[in-house]
């Protein structure tokens, strides 16, 4: 599903494997809150007179998609509120911190916080800037009984799991019951992509294990693009997270989307020119998709400006009126990296088909052969989606 990259793009592409130590203390930016409205008085030009976007672009601090509710009327943060972020963040054990030794959520937050560091909070308190109050408009009345089916189904199949039990935070809006749930063998509501507690077959696990987060759009804290131009044509080259890299063609000859059942892991991206603006329509996305609730009628419009040799800005417009009463805004600031010191690049290693997967498959027949012999506990009350649930919660992330 992902595109590969071909012999030639490698030879140039370079994006950062690691970025953006934790925070170390708790220190902010002094300078305006509010970024500045600058446009390029003379745009940066290709040699074939394209307004050039080349190069590497990450977001070097970290902002909220959604506004927190303590800022509901406040668009910027203050100098104060920021270190002030900045102090309890870098405060945060993450999930290095150890729960009690043997217990289901200790083996669940085993992953330590290596590949997810935190940054300096940004200067916006949301990344969405409309509507004013820097939310995800609400759900259509259909949207909310399809999300709605979703999690009954995904809490149905940890309800005799201590994660219930014990009134974890995956387990919010469930009740424990001793009994495991006669609706493990029923097929999930619809695809999944967000992973169930159940290892039947590859789609009961979260798009991250199967080596499929990519995605747009694209909101990861760490995450590199690298954007390249030739005469008539643009790519964007995303590295993002533990290198599950992918790669996006931006059609740039007028012609029409692809017809309506051919249908794309990263939709069909379509672009022109607005003067130094790029403008990318993005649509037939996969129903295999998920972004908030939203697959096969996701429709995106991308604004790309270079506003300085070192800065991009990024708006975007969200809408599936099957999923949103209303479409919303986006906005993000890029900042270029150096090209010499990320010169190598290595091709990302995690691709569907991961070692681990079929491991863990195999695993979980050897527990279920296990119990119908009387040698161990009954799979259906163990917890394998149990994540991060016991970590401290970073004041910029909402939960979905």
């Amino acid at each position: 599903m992902q595109n590969r990259f071909t012999a030639s793009m490698m030879a140039i592409v370079a994006v950062a494997a690691a970025v953006g130590a934790v925070i170390s203390a708790p220190t902010a930016r002094a300078q305006a809150q509010k970024p500045a409205d600058s446009a390029p008085g003379a745009a940066l030009k290709t040699p074939w007179g394209d307004p050039d976007l080349q190069g590497i672009w990450t977001e070097e601090t970290d902002t909220p998609l959604q506004r927190p509710a303590r800022f509901a009327n406040q668009e910027y943060f203050t100098p104060e509120q920021r270190a002030e972020l900045d102090q309890v963040r870098s405060a945060l054990a993450g999930k290095d911190q150890r729960a009690e030794r043997g217990t289901e959520l200790d083996v669940g937050g085993s992953y330590n916080q290596l590949f997810v560091p935190r940054k300096h909070s940004g200067v916006r308190t949301s990344m969405i800037v409309d509507p004013p109050n820097g939310r995800i408009p609400p759900m259509t009345a259909e949207a909310q009984k399809i999300a709605a089916a979703e999690r009954e189904f995904r809490l149905a199949l940890i309800q005799a799991t201590d994660s219930c039990k014990l009134q974890y935070r995956n387990c919010a809006g469930g009740k424990y019951d001793p009994t495991p749930s006669p609706r493990r063998a029923e097929l999930a509501p619809r695809y999944s992509v967000v992973g169930i507690n159940r290892h039947d077959g590859p789609e009961d696990f979260a798009a991250g294990t199967r080596c499929l987060p990519g995605r747009l759009p694209e909101f990861a804290s760490i995450s590199f693009r690298r954007i390249v131009q030739t005469p008539g044509g643009i790519s964007m080259i995303y590295d993002v997270g533990q290198g599950q890299g992918w790669q996006r063609t931006i059609v740039m000859d007028g012609s029409p989307h692809l017809p309506p059942h051919i249908r794309q892991w990263f939709g069909d991206s379509r672009g022109h020119w607005e003067g130094n603006t790029l403008v990318i329509d993005v649509t037939n996305f996969s129903p295999k998709t998920d972004f908030q609730g939203s697959r096969e009628n996701l429709h995106l419009v991308e604004r790309w400006t270079r506003t300085s040799p070192t800065e991009l800005a990024y708006e975007l417009t969200i809408e599936d009126p099957t999923v949103w009463v209303r479409p919303w805004t986006v906005k993000r600031e890029f900042t270029r990296q150096s090209d010499e010191e990320n010169k190598i690049y290595y091709e990302p290693r995690c691709i569907e088909g991961n070692y681990a997967l079929p491991g863990m498959l195999r695993g979980a027949r050897m527990e279920e052969a296990a119990f119908a012999e009387g040698r161990g506990p009954n799979p259906a009350t163990k917890d394998k989606t149990i994540g991060n649930s016991g970590v401290a919660e970073d004041p910029l992330e909402i939960p979905r």
